[in-house]
């Protein structure tokens, strides 16, 4: 696969971006850099520069002498971090539900209509595909550069593990639940209502990957 763009190496850290998202570059693993020039075909100049931007957003870790490794998000980070991303997003919810047009409330009615399928059909991808977009479009109705700058790059180092807790014991029923309720908010123009229901909704996803850890431990302990 070759990388073509006018910016080289933004473009090869969109690719290596969307690898570790994926899980194709797992977290921990080494970052070959010759296996990566072979494969994208492109020089060691724009893949360091690459390396350099996801270094900067903690996606990957860098160790002298050693190279590039993917990141690891541990628990410690998630405690820190979903606290913050709690209040940031809750606000957004807040700015959202005083600027939303009723447009944007039909924008946001088609996407949670689709959310719900994906939950009843249990598609957790495709379900977290549509979160995200959901997600997105609350972030976008704020319009605060300020607030979707620092939760963009927060936000990348959550997906890292994310997706993880729709997997924990009636997480996908609980997550929907808890989607509606932000929704209701928004669609009744109740800031207040929705920054709390956004609260909720980032705090028991903290509570899932707390769940998803434990249940992990508990299936190694007795293997």
């Amino acid at each position: 696969m070759r990388v073509v763009h006018n910016s080289l190496h933004d473009e090869v850290a969109a690719t290596l971006r969307e690898e570790i998202f994926a899980g194709r570059l797992a977290p921990g693993s080494f970052v070959d850099e010759a296996a990566l020039c072979a494969r994208l075909e492109i020089s060691r100049t724009p893949l360091r520069e690459a390396l350099k931007v996801l270094t900067a957003e903690g996606l990957l870790r860098h160790e002298p002498r050693r190279g590039c490794f993917v990141a690891e998000v541990t628990q410690r980070d998630l405690d820190e971090i979903f606290p913050v991303i709690a209040l940031l997003e809750g606000r957004c919810a807040f700015e959202a539900a005083r600027n939303a047009s009723d447009a944007d409330i039909a924008t946001l009615t088609a996407l949670h209509e689709k959310l719900e399928r994906h939950a009843r059909a249990g598609r957790i991808n495709d379900y977290y595909a549509t979160n995200y977009a959901i997600h997105e479009a609350i972030i976008l109705l704020a319009d605060n550069r300020w607030l979707a700058q620092v939760i963009g790059d927060l936000r990348k180092i959550l997906k890292l593990a994310r997706l993880q807790q729709l997997h924990a014991p009636g997480r996908l029923d609980q997550s929907l639940s808890e989607h509606m309720a932000v929704f209701a908010a928004l669609r009744a123009r109740d800031s207040e209502g929705a920054e709390a229901a956004m609260r909720t909704h980032l705090n028991r996803q903290r509570e899932a990957l707390r769940e998803v850890a434990r249940l992990s431990k508990s299936r190694i302990a007795t293997s």
